[in-house]
């Protein structure tokens, strides 16, 4: 057997001192630390000072866990930006943010609390929100480590956070130039609402899943009808898929364009739409009408009146129903017939209040009716399965009433849920403030304005123009009230008899001064006479105490980061702003909005979204699929 000849003498390579391996992951913390020996981003600073800029405003991540991969994907293709537009020249400043206010945050506070068995109302505010301070401090610098072993460049020692109170006090003073500029009122109408948490959530705080609800059909006893009197004694039928709402009932809406007719079933006259006969008849287990009385002519219901089937109860409950005329009415499913709850709806709430029926805010924050309310008064949770079920509370009542025709738990459909929570949401009335979309400005309404912003601005991909543009075209009054602790107060005073919010800019120039200087903490009663000043009497005033929807915490931060001056190498308005697509009707409509409304164009020039990081088989990853890949383990590997 022959010797095997070692070839490796007789191939000449160049001599050179880099290693066999790249080991990148004792490499990179190395280049790292010489970068930050070195101050590479304030040298990079220096170079370009007295260039033309390019400011990337940092959309603000949330401070409350460890960096996953949506982080890492988002930085990074910030980073790419930045240092793209250094090389070609320009002075491309990154300034690293954080929102730290919010729910998320609050919420992981109170858990700590339910494991000690500790009711967190009894806490003192003052000491809860240093708690939630502190959570929110703990994990901006967990992330912020995080983010800069990526590699990313940016003022880390110096990041901005909605929870400083030169911040909080910035926020503060753009709520009060809504304010003073009359785009900001306090009203009745239904919001989506958190029972588990207990506020008022924003369409970007909630998310949509399929459940199975119980569907009931309920009779309506005619008792007045001038166009129609043969219908006295006959029964109008509702259909609904929320029966928790039946015991806040003020009227019944009918189609005007809709075809009515009358039939007998089971020994009773019921109305309902013709064309949703079939769908009625499964529902009532019946294969035909016993006996056809004919349609309705056009008009019949005009001025009808029903009672509540529960009317035996007195009070609100004996009180009559009207029938009234709804656009809204539509064949599409249920009997064409629509009980209305003012509190409970939109379309209700205002068909309601046109003809001058208020919400009676019978359902509690907790989502349990109000103890003092005939009709299962401290009972709930409204949106409990069980309390809505066939043979739940609400159903039963119905039945032994004689009003329940027809009740299954098989409706499936697609329902409102909180994101942080999980919980349902239901619809509530509750007094709330809001921002007007379509009230009149010199410039136009607040959507007109966001609109032509829209349509200026410069969207990557250009289908991110029309996202935003359908949401902002068909989106309600912006919610900004949250019923919590931890977040930038509504610093309002809002006089006792009249019911209007002062606007007197010395006090709010004192309520903005003090809360830059102590922030959130000091809105307190016991300074209330101070901010008054001795113009006002403390006593003829009602100090709110709701805090800002956290949008528009993070909605502010062009104003406090590129307008402040604290960080000279940034100016206003962004050249860009980049972000995930959800952000459509998160952070780039909540900064539109605001900016719309106080500086009258949109705080931005170009927007850019990047979808969301995918697995093996094409599905967007998640920690609650489990189908992520951890940076942090990556690195290290």
């Amino acid at each position: 057997m022959t010797e095997q000849r070692d070839y490796r003498d007789t191939v000449f390579l160049p001599k050179t001192d880099f290693p066999m391996k790249a080991g990148l992951p004792q490499k990179e913390p190395g280049i790292l630390a010489r970068w930050n020996e070195i101050d590479l981003y304030r040298k990079l600073r220096d170079a370009r000072a007295g260039r033309d800029k390019f400011i990337l405003h940092d959309g603000p991540p949330y401070a409350n866990g460890d960096m996953h991969i949506g982080h890492a994907l988002n930085h990074i293709l910030k980073d790419m930006v930045c240092r793209t537009q250094n090389l070609l020249g320009k002075d491309a400043p990154y300034v690293p943010g954080w929102d730290c206010h919010g729910l998320p945050i609050e919420w992981k506070i109170e858990e700590q609390y339910r494991k000690k068995k500790l009711d967190k109302d009894q806490v003192d505010p003052v000491e809860f929100r240093a708690e939630c301070r502190a959570y929110a401090q703990n994990w901006v610098n967990v992330q912020r480590e995080q983010v800069k072993r990526l590699g990313i460049l940016g003022d880390w020692d110096n990041p901005y956070l909605t929870m400083d109170p030169q911040a909080e006090g910035t926020i503060v003073a753009e709520l009060l130039k809504f304010a003073e500029s009359g785009q900001l009122y306090r009203g009745a109408k239904p919001v989506m609402w958190s029972p588990v948490e207990k506020t008022a959530l924003a369409e970007a705080e909630v998310e949509y899943e399929d459940i199975t609800s119980t569907q009931i059909d309920v009779a309506f006893e005619i008792t007045e009808c001038p166009n129609e009197p043969s219908l006295v004694g006959a029964y109008a039928v509702i259909w609904t898929t929320t029966p928790w709402t039946i015991p806040t009932n003020q009227a019944v809406a009918y189609g005007p364009e809709v075809e009515y007719v009358v039939s007998e079933i089971d020994g009773r006259r019921l109305i309902y739409a013709l064309p949703l006969e079939k769908a009625l008849l499964g529902r009532l287990g019946k294969e035909s009408v016993d006996k056809g009385l004919g349609p309705l002519k056009q008009g019949a219901l005009a001025g009808t009146v029903v009672r509540h089937p529960m009317h035996k109860l007195g009070g609100f409950f004996a009180k009559p129903r009207p029938m009234l005329p709804g656009d809204f009415v539509t064949t599409d499913s249920g009997t064409g017939l629509v009980h209305m709850a003012p509190d409970h709806g939109e379309d209700d709430f205002l068909l309601c209040k046109a003809h001058d029926i208020d919400p009676v805010f019978a359902v509690e924050g907790d989502g349990k009716y109000r103890a003092d309310w005939a009709w299962l008064g401290g009972q709930g949770s409204v949106i409990n399965p069980k309390f809505n079920a066939p043979d739940g509370p609400i159903c039963e009542a119905l039945r032994e009433a004689g009003g329940l025709l027809a009740a299954s738990a098989d409706y499936k459909h697609s329902y409102p849920h909180s994101w942080r929570s999980k919980a349902k949401v239901i619809f509530r009335c509750t007094p709330q403030w809001f921002v007007p979309m379509d009230q009149a400005r010199e410039d136009g309404t607040l959507r007109e304005t966001a609109m032509s912003e829209i349509e200026r601005v410069r969207f990557v991909p250009e289908k991110g123009r029309n996202r935003i543009g359908s949401m902002v075209e068909g989106r309600p009054d912006w919610v900004l009230s949250r019923q919590r602790a931890w977040g930038v107060p509504i610093t309002l005073f809002v006089h006792r008899q009249s019911g209007q919010y002062l606007v007197d800019p010395a006090v709010n120039a004192r309520i903005v001064a003090a809360v830059k200087q102590a922030g959130v903490d000091a809105w307190s009663a016991a300074r209330a006479q101070d901010y008054l000043g001795a113009d006002y009497k403390a006593e003829d005033y009602e100090q709110v105490t709701d805090i800002l929807d956290v949008w528009f915490d993070s909605g502010c931060t062009h104003v406090f980061t590129l307008e402040s001056g604290r960080w000279p190498e940034l100016q206003w308005p962004a050249d860009l702003y980049l972000e995930g697509s959800d952000q459509h009707r998160g952070w780039f409509q909540s900064s539109l909005l605001q900016s719309c409304a106080t500086r009258g164009r949109a705080p931005y020039d170009a927007v850019l979204t990047h979808g969301f990081t995918m697995d093996a088989k094409g599905l967007k990853m998640s920690k609650s699929v489990g189908n992520t890949v951890d940076p942090l383990k990556v690195m290290e590997t």
